[in-house]
Order: C-alpha cells, then structure tokens, then sequence
C-alpha cells in the first residue's frame, strides 16, 4: 500500500503545479492533504479547484479557518463553502500481517489544530497523544519542518511523520516537500520496517511565487521567506 500526504500549499500555485507533475508520475492508492490550502499567496481558488477537481480527501488547517485575513477575502464564495466542511482529523485502518495497524492525520495534532508537533517534543507527550488517538502512525504538518521519528511503546513500534509543506518550507531547502507512505503488510507492528516514509523534495519556480506577493497587499517579507525557506 501506497499513500501520498501533503500539506500546506499556501496558495502558492507554481509549488502545487510542481507538486502534482511530480505526484501524476508516482503509481499511488491513494492521496491525502493535511490543511492549509490558503494563506501567504494570491492563488487560492486554483489550489481549492484543482483538489476539489481530483476528488482529494482533504483535512482544515488553521489558516482554512481563519475568516478575516487577505488571504481568505480572495477564496470564491463556493470554496469558502468547501473549506467550511473540512474534517479535523482523518483516520486509516490497515491489515498488516495479522494485526491491524492505525494511521492518523491531523494538521496540527490531534488535540489542537494549532498545536506543533516538532521533533523534538517530548517522547512520553508524543506517545500520550497517540495512544489517545489510538495512532500507530502519526502524520501531521502545520510546522513546515519535515522529519520521520520511529519510537518504541511496549511491544510495538510507532511512527511520527510531518510531511513539510509544498508551499512554504521552514527546513532550509525551498523546494515544495510531500512524503510518499508505504505498509509492508508482510510485516508486524514491532517490525519498524513496516512503514517506509520517503521525502520528496520538488523544484518550482519560486520567482513567480515571490513576484506574485510583491504585488499584492500581502507582507513583502513573506516573499523571502519563500527563497530562504525559513
């Protein structure tokens, strides 16, 4: 099984082009977005069209919900609809050999939608919240910092993902970010084989991402950051 998560495009539609040229190559179950389809850029209708167009289950993330920014007085009336449904969470059941194993999207945690999960936070906090969830693996964004953390609960092996951003990273590398999940159904829950998690790091032309925030009301800063990464 093949999965393949993104998240926070941020209206950025030369990274999401990218993304999705990248994306159409790949031979995938399936496809998930984890929120913050708007905010930062001009192009947040074309991001929402095109998701909506492919039918991509898709979770709200903070500036989804934010209703008095720029950046949401551009979204059409009937996109402002569609992100007015968006689930919180989103939460997968596989068999894998001969247990079931449970993957979990959130887009910030699974307690806060504004809450980061970094990679640094605390082992026992992480393992609270996801035992709560019910989680074996653990797939957020909103922090914009990529990484894969494997722990150990017991007998089993847990697996916490932030897929980075297609839109705005904060890594240092300015290049859209996305994972592609597999499950080894051969394997078991304390086999941490059983997940495989690769980054996939796209180019863009991030030139026409900044031109458009310069001409635009939006902060001129917000363009930098997009070359920095930061």
């Amino acid at each position: 099984m093949k999965i393949a998560l993104f998240s926070d495009v941020h209206a950025n539609h030369p990274a999401f082009e990218a993304f999705l040229s990248d994306l159409d190559r790949e031979k995938l179950d399936a496809v998930y977005c984890l929120g913050d389809l708007i905010g930062y850029n001009i192009w947040p209708n074309e991001v929402i069209a095109e998701v909506r167009r492919r039918g991509i289950a898709t979770l709200a993330g903070n500036h989804d919900l934010r209703t008095n920014e720029y950046a949401y007085e551009l979204v059409a009336p009937d996109n402002r609809a569609f992100l007015s449904t968006l689930p919180a969470h989103i939460k997968l059941e596989y068999r894998l050999h001969d247990q079931n194993i449970t993957i979990v999207m959130a887009h910030g945690s699974t307690r806060s939608i504004n809450e980061y999960v970094l990679e640094e936070l605390d082992e026992n906090y992480i393992l609270e919240m996801m035992r709560e969830a019910k989680a074996d693996v653990l797939c957020v964004g909103h922090s914009h910092k990529p990484y894969h953390r494997v722990l150990r609960d017991a007998d089993k092996v847990k697996h916490v993902i932030n897929i980075g951003s297609v839109g705005k990273p904060k890594d240092g590398n300015p290049h859209g970010c996305y994972v592609l999940l597999s499950i080894d159904e051969d394997c078991g829950l304390s086999d941490p084989q059983a997940v495989h998690v690769e980054f996939r790091r796209v180019p863009y032309d991030v030139e026409k991402a900044m031109q458009a925030i310069f001409d635009s009301p939006l902060p001129d800063e917000l363009a930098s950051r997009l070359l920095n990464a930061n």
